[in-house]
């Protein structure tokens, strides 16, 4: 009898753990295209903690369904159950797995965290004046940044700066599969540099400028966010992310070259303008939107 169950145990666990697998290999299709390198790190952990959560909850369920369907009292049958006692490998086995459960989640979740590179804000406000490149990506990666770019974040606007054809622009263009050098700086506020696409978000914190690194791997156009609360019109912050082939950046960057600095459109002034024009006024104060950065190219 012991090893009928334990064979129908091994069974329903080998079948429980293709299931949850399977539901893993899903959790890639609900999230963002892998737009960068670093994005396969976050998806793997994703993947990763969908399947062990489903692992867990089809196990919990289909015991209680089992329990419910052939361990049921009969009709009628009010009588107490056995008097069973405390069962200390029992109770030592189901307290020691949660807790390797969570030293194994915690364990993989902070190696993303290392090899993603993200700094948190203290750990910035303690870093000396040069600062360390901050490596989002595999650990194991060893290419050397083909693209240097400014990046200034104000209340509220993105400002990009290309040093090597002196650039400025309201949209941030990216080569494809090329290794991208950021110095992030903040003109006022902490803001958070967070492209979801590219599954990387780095605080920016005042008077310090933060190296990131990171590699697009996928054309098209994304969306730049600021994930931090900034202020009254932080909802406007937003930016377009174009990753191109290094042909057609180099052929964007030839053409911007030649257009005269104009002063960029800004939702954030445009609607704080209007509503300075409001006959009736609100009474709530707010900080005034820094002025249009002038730029080479708007988007």
């Amino acid at each position: 009898m012991k090893i009928r169950n334990i064979v129908i145990i091994t069974i329903g666990a080998i079948a429980l753990g293709g299931i949850s697998f399977w539901i893993g290999q899903q959790a890639y299709s609900w999230l963002p295209p892998e737009a960068a390198a670093e994005s396969r790190l976050v998806d793997n952990l994703i993947s990763f903690l969908v399947t062990l959560g489903s692992f867990i909850f089809l196990g919990v369920t289909s015991t209680v369904i089992y329990s419910l369907i052939f361990h049921r009292a009969e009709e009628d049958d009010l009588s107490d159950g056995p008097p069973i006692e405390g069962n200390i490998t029992l109770e030592v086995v189901w307290t020691a797995i949660p807790v390797l459960l969570v030293l194994w989640i915690a364990g993989y979740s902070y190696q993303i965290y290392e090899q993603m590179g993200i700094r948190g804000p203290m750990e910035a406000m303690h870093m000396p004046k040069v600062v360390e490149s901050a490596y989002a990506a595999p650990q194991d990666a060893t290419d050397t940044p083909v693209e240097n770019i400014d990046v200034v974040a104000k209340q509220w606007a993105w400002v990009f700066h290309y040093p090597e054809k002196n650039i400025t622009s309201t949209e941030l263009h990216l080569p494809a599969d090329h290794r991208i050098h950021l110095a992030l700086a903040s003109a006022d506020v902490l803001h958070g540099f967070y492209i979801p696409a590219f599954r990387v978000k780095q605080d920016i914190i005042p008077n310090q400028t933060l190296d990131f690194e990171f590699t697009p791997i996928q054309e098209g156009k994304y969306l730049l966010t600021d994930s931090q609360y900034s202020g009254t019109y932080f909802a406007t912050m937003q930016a377009d992310v174009v990753v191109e082939s290094a042909d057609d950046f180099h052929n964007w960057l030839a053409k911007v070259a030649t257009n005269k600095p104009i002063p960029a459109n800004n939702q954030a002034a445009s609607e704080y303008a209007q509503a300075l024009n409001q006959p009736m006024k609100t009474g709530w104060a707010t900080v005034a939107p820094a002025n249009p950065p002038m730029v080479n190219y708007d988007r």
